[in-house]
């Protein structure tokens, strides 16, 4: 599913324009984002949690070369599935 069809989805089941539906399926992933980038954590009931982790400064190998590399410290999206979607996903 891309992002368009998330759209029509929203439309479809809500009964709003398709112009609406977009409207509001930006404002919530703005506002996931905008969450993220403070570094909150973002649940949503049934579906997930979104959070930022860290991850530390490491020293790497450059897999063409065998060169060693330093990575530096940087944070990441973490995602961890509610129950509900795991039983949807499972089946």
């Amino acid at each position: 599913m891309n992002l368009g069809e998330l759209k029509k989805i929203v439309a479809d089941k809500t009964g709003m324009s398709q112009a609406d539906a977009g409207r509001a399926v930006a404002a919530t992933l703005e506002a996931i984002s905008e969450s993220l980038g403070q570094s909150a954590t973002v649940s949503l009931l049934g579906f997930g949690t979104f959070s930022v982790g860290e991850r530390a400064a490491r020293e790497g190998r450059n897999p063409q070369t065998g060169e060693k590399i330093n990575i530096s410290a940087s944070r990441t999206i973490r995602f961890k599935a509610g129950q509900s979607l795991r039983e949807k996903v499972n089946g």
